[in-house]
């Protein structure tokens, strides 16, 4: 693995195709893209009303350019979300070491690839740092530093490492240990300000498949840091009711700031000295009419197909 190359990103996409274009269009615009492999992983469709939307989006990424080179890859069967990134996330690790991983619905800042790059070589032999995340939650800091440590994981852009990504399981043995231990648990769920154990207790009854909770639960439980920047580089739309994952609620998130560069960043690894303050500025998801008109509007042709 090449330290000075600039890691390859990997993009999951689905059934989006606006979505799939502001996402592709904003990451475009990083000085690094042109440096830069991207890996666009398009799942194949669910059912069969999703063929349609399916073969829109990926008329749209045999068409994107702008970065040293675009590999896709279109599953002939459909993965799901989950399986979609555990897998894509795997391949990339094992063939260039790193990966800086987006899903169809972020658009980031024009110095996301910047930072992320930047941080993957500082702490490429740091074993404590699991995750470089590009979002940050809408609390306004003010650190000695453009970026601060934080003890929990972050899925709307990031990157991680080999050395990092080999611990990750899909064991749920592990829930058990959090959610039988009230310490544990209070820690798990940040102090109790963002319950996470719900998710757990979600995924032990099938309600939900998440990659995102497995990565959380082995970095949580190796004691792992997640490098966060001080304001968000990214911006997640996927709170309008159009993704298949995706809720009808919203979540106040702060706008992008184009001019903002992480140009410093902690002189200890350790969690910061903000981390309260952060997880106490945790936004409470709020039910979103738009998203719920979206959803409807989604359902009704479906519903009236099978009447």
């Amino acid at each position: 693995m090449d330290s000075q190359a600039c890691a390859p990103i990997a993009l999951f996409v689905y059934n989006r195709a606006e979505h799939t274009r502001r996402t592709v269009e904003a990451l475009r615009n990083n000085a690094l893209a042109a440096e830069s492999d991207l890996f666009i992983f398009s799942d194949a469709p669910r059912s069969p009303e999703a063929q349609s939307a399916v073969r829109e989006v990926r008329r749209y990424i045999a068409t994107v350019d702008g970065f040293r080179a675009v590999t896709i890859l279109e599953r002939s069967e459909n993965f799901g979300l989950a399986r979609s990134v555990t897998s894509g996330v795997t391949r990339l690790i094992e063939e260039h070491g790193r990966a800086i991983v987006l899903e169809d619905d972020l658009v980031t800042s024009p110095h996301f690839l910047e930072y992320m790059n930047a941080a993957l070589r500082r702490y490429e032999h740091d074993e404590q740092v699991m995750q470089v995340a590009g979002y940050m939650f809408p609390v306004a800091l003010t650190p000695r530093e453009d970026a601060l440590f934080l003890p929990f994981i972050s899925s709307w852009g990031w990157a991680t490492w080999g050395r990092a990504w080999r611990h990750f399981s899909r064991r749920e043995d592990a829930f058990a240990r959090i959610l039988g231990d009230r310490a544990t648990l209070h820690r798990f769920d940040l102090n109790g300000r963002y319950k996470y154990s719900k998710i757990l207790r979600a995924q032990l009854r099938n309600k939900v498949d998440s990659w995102a909770v497995f990565w959380y639960v082995t970095v949580f439980t190796r004691n792992g840091l997640v490098l966060y920047p001080s304001r968000t580089l990214v911006q997640n739309l996927g709170f309008d009711g159009s993704g298949v994952n995706c809720t009808v609620s919203k979540f106040d998130q702060d706008e992008l700031d184009p001019n903002y560069r992480v140009r410093s960043f902690p002189e200890s690894i350790a969690v910061s000295s903000l981390a309260d303050k952060v997880m106490s500025g945790i936004p409470a998801t709020r039910l979103s009419a738009a998203a719920v008109f979206t959803r409807l509007k989604a359902l009704l042709p479906i519903r009236m197909a099978r009447s």
